[in-house]
């Protein structure tokens, strides 16, 4: 299994639009710094046909270390879920 990253991202907008590959990796960048910045401002973050990013609020739990079994609180937290758009569940369940 193939991880793809950044860098792959940008040259496959390079390939495909043409422009330089400074001009494709500032436009990845400001696309996922949207996406950051509207998460922090606490948005979902919809994009059509691929899914969507939502935060969701976990409540403070006792967890235990599974090598010693000792309790330890975990402190409630914010995390980011991420549900698949139907569009892509058809297309990877292919």
């Amino acid at each position: 299994m193939k991880t793809i990253t950044r860098a792959d991202v940008a040259e496959t907008i390079y390939e495909e639009i043409g422009l330089s590959r400074k001009d494709s990796s500032d436009i990845l960048d400001m696309i996922l710094d949207e996406i950051v910045q509207e998460l922090a401002r606490g948005s979902d973050v919809k994009l059509s046909s691929f899914g969507t990013f939502s935060l969701r609020a976990k409540k403070a739990r006792i967890g235990r270390n599974p090598k010693t079994g000792v309790s330890a609180e975990i402190t409630p937290r914010t995390v980011i879920s991420f549900k698949p758009s139907q569009t892509m569940r058809k297309i990877i369940n292919a």
